[in-house]
Formats: C-alpha cells, sequence, structure tokens
C-alpha cells in the first residue's frame, strides 16, 4: 500500500520576529533553524535581513510603500545611519516622481564612517556640518532643509520647484501630528546661501520659481507651464466668489481681475466619489457666478501642452487680459 506524503508543516515563527523584521543572526539565536529562515514565505531586502512577505505592498501609496522598505532595513540601522535623499524625501510626504522613490533606498552616514553598500541600498557619506537627524515616522532621517538640498542633482528643475512648494506650504486644513510648513522660503534660502556644491544654480532657481499656496505638485507644474507662455502669475487657491461677494469656494489657480480659474482635475474622482461630486458642483457654482473656467487633466499637463496654454489664454481674453511685453520665464 503506498502512503501519500505529507507537506513538512512549516514551522510558525515566534511572535517577535514575524511581526516585523528581524536579522538572521536573531532568528538562529532564537532556534530557527537554516531550513526554515530560507522559506518561500520570507523575503530577503537586504543581507541578512528576513521578512515575512507582504503581498499587499503593491495596492499601497509610495509612502506606505517607503515604510514598509525602511522597516524591513531598520534592523541594520546604526547609530551613526539614517535615511536621506528621496527616501527621506519621501518620509517628509515630498510629490516626487515614482521613478524617483521606489528604486532603492538612500540611507547616510556622517563622517568619516563608511557609507553602507548592499543589494537595495544607495549609500551616501556627509561631512555638512549643518545637517541633523530627525525623528520621522519613527526612523531617523536628515532635515528638511538638507533633504531638499540633496534633491538637487537628482530630479529635475520643475520637479525640485514642486518638492520646494509642498516644504513652504501652509495647509488650509491642518494635521496636529504632522506641523506645517515644514520650512520657510527663507530658512531653505539661507542653507542654500551656505551651500557651494553640485546642484547649487538649481537650488537658487528652484527658489526663485517656488510660491506659497500651491497644494499639489500637478498645480505647480502647471502653474510653471502658463507662466513660461507669458501668462501673468496666478494666485494658488485663493477663494472664488460671486459678485455679490459670497465666497463659493477656492480655487487652484485663479485670476481675479480677469474672473478665470484654472483647475486641475487629479485622480480624486477615482479615489472619492464624494469629493469629486463636491469638486463638480463647486465648478458649477464657479460657472454660475460667471467665472471662466477651464480644467486641465493629465493628458493637458503632460501631453497637449500647447492645447492646455491656448485654452487658458482664451478664457484670459474673454475677461480682459490682454498680454503685454513678454514675461516669459527661461526654458528648462
Amino acid at each position: 500500500m503506498r502512503h501519500s506524503r505529507r507537506m513538512p508543516k512549516r514551522v510558525r515563527l515566534p511572535r517577535a520576529l514575524a511581526e516585523r523584521p528581524f536579522l538572521y543572526g536573531s532568528g538562529r539565536d532564537l532556534g530557527i533553524g537554516e531550513g526554515r529562515l530560507r522559506g518561500s514565505d520570507l523575503e530577503r531586502p537586504f543581507h541578512g535581513v528576513r521578512a515575512l512577505r507582504d503581498l499587499e505592498s503593491l495596492e499601497r501609496s509610495d509612502l506606505a510603500i517607503t515604510l514598509a522598505a525602511c522597516a524591513r532595513f531598520a534592523p541594520l540601522l546604526t547609530t551613526e545611519r539614517f535615511f536621506s535623499h528621496a527616501t527621506a524625501a519621501a518620509l517628509w510626504r515630498c510629490p516626487l516622481p515614482r521613478s524617483a522613490t521606489l528604486q532603492q533606498l538612500d540611507v547616510s552616514v556622517l563622517a568619516p564612517h563608511n557609507a553602507p553598500r548592499g543589494r537595495g541600498v544607495a549609500g551616501h557619506r556627509s561631512s555638512d556640518p549643518h545637517l541633523r537627524i530627525v525623528t520621522r515616522y519613527g526612523f531617523p532621517v536628515s532635515d528638511v532643509a538638507s533633504t531638499w538640498l540633496s534633491l538637487s542633482t537628482l530630479i529635475p528643475l520643475d520637479e525640485l520647484v514642486a518638492v520646494t512648494d509642498h516644504l513652504v506650504l501652509d495647509p488650509h486644513v491642518l494635521d496636529p501630528h504632522d506641523p506645517r510648513p515644514y520650512a520657510t522660503l527663507e530658512s531653505l534660502g539661507a542653507r542654500a546661501q551656505a551651500y557651494s556644491g553640485r546642484g547649487s544654480r538649481a537650488l537658487e532657481r528652484a527658489l526663485s520659481l517656488a510660491r506659497v499656496g500651491a497644494e499639489s505638485r500637478p498645480e505647480t507644474l502647471l502653474r510653471l507651464l502658463l507662466v513660461r507662455a507669458g501668462i501673468p502669475e496666478p494666485s494658488l487657491n485663493v477663494g472664488v466668489t460671486s459678485r455679490p461677494g459670497r465666497l463659493l469656494g477656492r480655487g487652484d489657480l485663479v485670476w481675479p481681475e480677469w474672473r478665470t480659474v484654472v483647475e486641475y482635475d487629479g485622480d480624486n474622482h477615482r479615489t472619492s466619489d464624494k469629493q469629486y461630486d463636491r469638486d463638480i458642483r463647486r465648478v458649477e457654482d464657479f460657472v454660475a457666478a460667471e467665472w471662466r473656467v477651464v480644467r486641465v487633466r493629465k493628458h493637458g499637463l503632460f501631453v497637449a501642452t500647447s492645447d492646455t496654454v491656448a485654452r487658458v489664454r482664451s478664457a484670459l481674453a474673454a475677461g480682459g487680459w490682454r498680454p503685454g511685453p513678454s514675461n516669459r520665464l527661461k526654458s528648462t
């Protein structure tokens, strides 16, 4: 009689190891065998580290993915190591292009310690006397200004402007657990003046283009697109009123003198039906109050840019704007 072979039952990890990433040596110290530590349910995010696989990570936000990656590296952190560059920027919730944040972890040390190396890690060594290590989401990270400086050679100018706008934003809705703004234009300018390394010119240019009030990366990129085309600077996220003076809501980019509003339609229609319905009603109120509204989607911001500029020009001209001497920004 043939007996069916049963698959060996997988050894259950102790809670201390199952709840968070752990060092391979810690598992061996607790009596976990080498075979179990090579199990298919464990991933090896970094050399010497094991963690239970997270099959839902692809459904999470960029911040959540970054936090999970930092947690996996945490057993390798020492008192000299901290997260920096794009990883620190993600922990400061900077609106970086996705490709800039999820490829590897940026881990720094203060000189004269050696920069960490390994799969999935970009190591850096800093000798900046102004750098401070602060805590963010429980992890050691470079301070806001130092993080901003480190991005100057990693991302294009317009993306650096979007990050600068994000750091100096004083939101209308405050999170008591995350005080804003993270920095001011003046504090960033002071750090930029004391910095003479690569990217210093990009920092200076970004500061000149940054504005307080932009609430998203697309709003910043859209503003830069329009102003470079010779369109006047808009007011950012200010109140739009009816002719009797009743507040109808806030507009993304607003030209009160010519009763024109440009709204960027993001992905909130996919993530929140309730929010998208409110946005539709708000825009309808603007139009009913005789404001010209130009709505821009992703295609109009990144592909059909000439059409977007023409639409905004037409709306402003209908409101009485007449182009004056060219005040276009230099192209990047």
